[in-house]
């Protein structure tokens, strides 16, 4: 061994090259969030308000127009804000923007333990959006295996199957999200609150001949 040099056990090695993959997506999700977050809000749609205001009803910024507390934030709170920021985007035409966070968006979500149906839903809505119909598809079915009538589930499966072509499933998941509407609904799920705009875009889709 040259002097000087510090042999690295072999495990310890392997154990480090697999951690930096997940360490580098981990600092690019903070440096999104930290971003998206710091810029000044843009002027929105009444559709996008929602989104830009996050699944928990929070604003953008940090009470008093500063930045939030980015350190602070669990894992779960940094990909709500993203995928907040990458529906509003969406929501405005600003295709551009949604696409190019759409992929950090998306290992902000993948790197959360226990995902949540919601966080699954929102892993699903921004693969559509960056074009990865096969993760959207996944995603729909993981919650569909876990929940089988749930309205996000299906919604989603409906629209990962257009953006695959087979239109013959996506009506079949209308027609199931048609069937069980009524039900689903009178469970008062939070979910259902959360995105009751996109369950009635669905369900509106879903009625036209």
């Amino acid at each position: 061994m040259a002097v000087g040099t510090v042999a690295v056990p072999r495990d310890r090695a392997h154990s480090q090259a697999v951690r930096l993959p997940w360490l580098l997506a981990g600092a690019a999700v903070v440096g999104a969030t930290a971003f998206l977050m710091a810029r000044a809000p843009e002027p929105l749609s009444a559709a996008s308000a929602p989104f830009a205001a996050g699944p928990m009803g929070g604003a953008a910024g940090a009470p008093g127009g500063g930045p939030p507390d980015i350190a602070n934030m669990t894992p779960s709170e940094r990909a709500n804000r993203l995928y907040g920021r990458v529906m509003a985007y969406a929501e405005a035409g600003k295709t551009d923007s949604a696409a190019f966070f759409a992929p950090m968006a998306m290992a902000a979500h993948q790197m959360l333990e226990n995902a949540t149906l919601d966080e699954r839903y929102h892993l699903g809505r921004i693969a559509e959006i960056a074009g990865d119909a096969a993760v959207s598809a996944a995603q729909a079915d993981t919650i569909l295996r876990m929940q089988g009538d749930n309205l996000l589930g299906l919604l989603l499966t409906a629209r990962a199957a257009r953006l695959q072509g087979d239109d013959a499933k996506a009506r079949t998941a209308n027609t199931t999200l048609l069937r069980v509407l009524e039900a689903q609904l009178a469970t008062k799920s939070p979910e259902y609150e959360m995105h009751k705009v996109e369950i009635q875009r669905a369900v509106d889709d879903a009625r036209r001949p």
